[in-house]
């Protein structure tokens, strides 16, 4: 099993690794604003046509263009979801959503969270999938991207006030890298058994003689998207469970490559661009490391389930509850990390199910920040957030102004960045105990005692850090519910992107000092064992307390 568990996880890093590098080429064009010789012609007649000018803007200018394209976003998204029964491409006549249930269902979307209050095949027509939400998972991925891009320019960029054109940027990830990934992904899809087309519901009769009623629709465009772009949301309430999202292990596979695709090509493209490509790969370790430490401890968990089967004459202890039995064990536990490293929230498995170490593993993933590879472009700003805590850090300890690529990162730069950091815990603890404390929160609870309080953690965790995998178990189709966690999905991804916008408008005007004696390398094994620890440091203080009240005092009972 340990050797199985290994050459799965090498397997998956190497075929990464490799594709990630191609792709980033791609990407250091786009952040250096050259367009593509073949596409240039392309290019000036969209500019013309959508009145994009060339000049590039200020942080404030770039991210007030990014706040106007996600609150348009939101407006036209909620009023499909609303209005569906009277859009076409209905065949199951589903009704408009309620306006809260809407609201909630916009916002997850707009903020590449996609959690879901509901099951996509009982409450969402063909329309609202491809013209809502399939689009806003586009557009919400290229705006992490984007934000990505802005931060890159600002720590290689010498002393300029500029951070690129949104507007150009927006349109080149859109349709120069998403669309084309997504077609192939979805080409494969169906080629493995990925239904795309727009049937009513088929009813058949069972071998059993029961007949059943079998969901359609236009899956595999939407599947390839909800995976390159993290975002998660599955057209079927069963996601990547549902064996017409993810037939085969072959599928299975391809899709936890497609959701770290980016942010590892991110890493990559940041270290060419910065002229020095131990730079990303200073980042890449550090994810690499958590990442397969996260990986393992699933894995070893849900390998070991739960002791009280030896004494019922079970003749294995393995938890296969909520599982899949064509992925098994080790290929759902690598898909857990996977899925929620990378915030993107898509699931092959019940994570209610899983043990309790082995929940604890993906809440405290998404409690960090969503850093390890992250969403597309969220990820890449967030583990940057703690390089500059780990500089910062470092500085302290040798007596010596901070600097990153041979900028000093002094005293705003760093209240940005503490700020920055603190907001979804804020979120998250906040939100949790405000649930706790009232009777719309309780009421939403079907399991009593750790195991609720840890739904109840893990749904505030995943929307805060904008994952949107859940634990289930809690009934959030209320008011309350769809109005707290649309703000926590809000505020935890407009509040950090305001933030780094910022602080990548501070970065860019600094001048490039010349590296000293007492300059700390920031591409060796130091570093990264530093960076390490910041990330590790920081998710131990703010969580172990919330963690110990829920999945460890759930793991302590079972031990009884």
């Amino acid at each position: 099993m340990a050797a199985n568990a290994f050459l799965l996880i090498a397997g998956f890093l190497i075929v990464l690794l490799i594709a990630a590098k191609l792709l980033s080429n791609l990407l250091v064009c786009f952040i250096d604003g050259t367009p593509l010789p073949v596409l240039r012609r392309v290019e000036g007649v969209l500019w013309r046509f959508a009145g994009i000018g060339r000049d590039e803007m200020r942080w404030h200018g770039y991210l007030t263009a990014l706040l106007l394209f996600n609150a348009l976003g939101l407006i036209f998204l909620t009023a499909i979801l609303m209005l569906q029964a009277d859009l076409p491409l209905n065949p199951r006549h589903f009704p408009g959503m309620s306006w809260d249930l809407a609201l909630n269902t916009a916002v997850s979307f707009v903020t590449n969270t996609n959690w879901q209050s509901y099951s996509g095949e009982s409450a969402v027509s063909y329309f609202s999938q491809m013209a809502g939400l399939t689009v806003q998972n586009f557009l919400s991925a290229a705006t992490g991207i984007a934000v990505a891009f802005a931060l890159i320019r600002a720590l290689c960029r010498r002393s300029v006030q500029t951070l690129g054109n949104a507007w150009a940027d927006l349109t080149r990830i859109t349709l120069w890298l998403l669309l084309p990934l997504s077609v192939i992904i979805a080409l494969f899809f169906i080629s493995q058994g990925v239904i795309q087309n727009f049937h009513d519901y088929q009813t058949i009769i069972t071998p059993e003689g029961v007949q059943q009623v079998l969901p359609m629709g236009p899956v595999a465009s939407q599947e390839a998207i909800k995976l390159l772009g993290t975002n998660g949301g599955g057209f079927f309430g069963a996601n990547s469970a549902h064996p017409f999202e993810n037939p085969t292990a072959l599928t299975n596979f391809v899709q936890m490559l497609a959701i770290f695709l980016i942010p590892a090509a991110l890493c990559f493209a940041f270290g060419r661009c910065a002229g020095n490509p131990g730079q990303g790969r200073a980042l890449l370790a550090a994810m690499t490391i958590v990442f397969v430490a996260a990986a393992v401890a699933v894995m070893w968990s849900e390998t070991h389930g739960n002791p009280a089967f030896a004494g019922m004459g079970i003749d294995s202890t393995f938890n296969m509850e909520g599982k899949e039995s064509r992925f098994g064990i080790l290929a759902t536990g690598l898909f857990v990390a996977v899925t929620t490293a990378a915030s993107c929230g898509a699931v092959n498995s019940m994570h209610d199910s899983l043990t309790p170490l082995g929940g604890l593993v993906p809440l405290w993933l998404m409690q960090i920040g969503e850093v390890i590879f992250g969403g597309v472009g969220a990820g890449f700003y967030g583990m940057m957030l703690f390089v500059f805590l780990a500089v910062f850090i470092a500085g302290l300890m040798i007596g010596r102004t901070p600097e990153y690529l041979s900028k000093k990162i002094e005293v705003r730069e760093m209240k940005l960045t503490a700020l920055a950091i603190l907001v979804t815990p804020a979120l998250v603890l906040g939100g949790t105990a405000l649930a706790m404390m009232t009777e719309a929160g309780r009421g939403a609870m079907l399991n009593p005692g750790a195991h609720g309080f840890s739904e109840v953690l893990y749904a505030l965790s995943s929307a805060s850090n904008n994952n949107g995998s859940a634990f289930a178990g809690l009934s959030t189709n209320t008011p309350f519910w769809n109005l707290l966690l649309a703000f926590c999905m809000l505020a935890g991804r407009f509040v950090v992107i305001a933030l780094v916008m910022m602080l990548a408008g501070s970065l860019v005007s600094k001048t490039i000092r010349t590296a000293g004696a007492g300059t700390l390398p920031t591409t060796g094994p130091l570093f990264t064992g530093l960076l390490i620890a910041a990330i590790l440091l920081i998710g131990a203080l703010t969580f172990v307390p919330a963690l110990a009240l829920g999945p460890v005092a759930e793991f302590l009972d079972l031990l009884k």
